[in-house]
């Protein structure tokens, strides 16, 4: 089995680990992020309705700076969006990437915009 194949079965195994531990509290709406080389996006989402109820990225914002400093801006910044909307509470969800670097930035900026995990 090549490097490339371990790498990929590890992220599906670690993505569906995350997604099963999700499914057990399916009442809060989901915080997906993805990472990316360059940006990092993120959208909180309603599984009942499967709508995207807030979106935000660092290729929208066009921030500049360093990596973990603008994730946590867009974590600061979907918070401050989503209790626009009313949305207080939801489910953290990392998807395959470990909770580490920007993805923590980004969840520490959404908990210091109001956001509760």
């Amino acid at each position: 089995m090549s490097i490339q194949r371990k790498i990929e079965k590890r992220r599906k195994r670690r993505a569906l680990h995350v997604r099963a531990r999700l499914r057990q509290d399916s009442t809060l709406a989901r915080l997906t992020v993805y990472r990316s080389l360059r940006y990092i996006y993120a959208q909180i989402v309603d599984d009942a309705q499967q709508k995207t109820l807030v979106s935000c990225s660092s290729l929208v914002l066009e921030e500049k700076g360093a990596k973990a400093d603008v994730a946590r801006n867009i974590g600061k910044e979907l918070a401050k969006r989503a209790l626009d909307k009313g949305i207080t509470r939801v489910a953290f969800d990392r998807g395959r990437f470990l909770y580490h670097g920007r993805v923590k930035a980004l969840a520490e900026g959404a908990r210091e915009g109001g956001l509760q995990f």
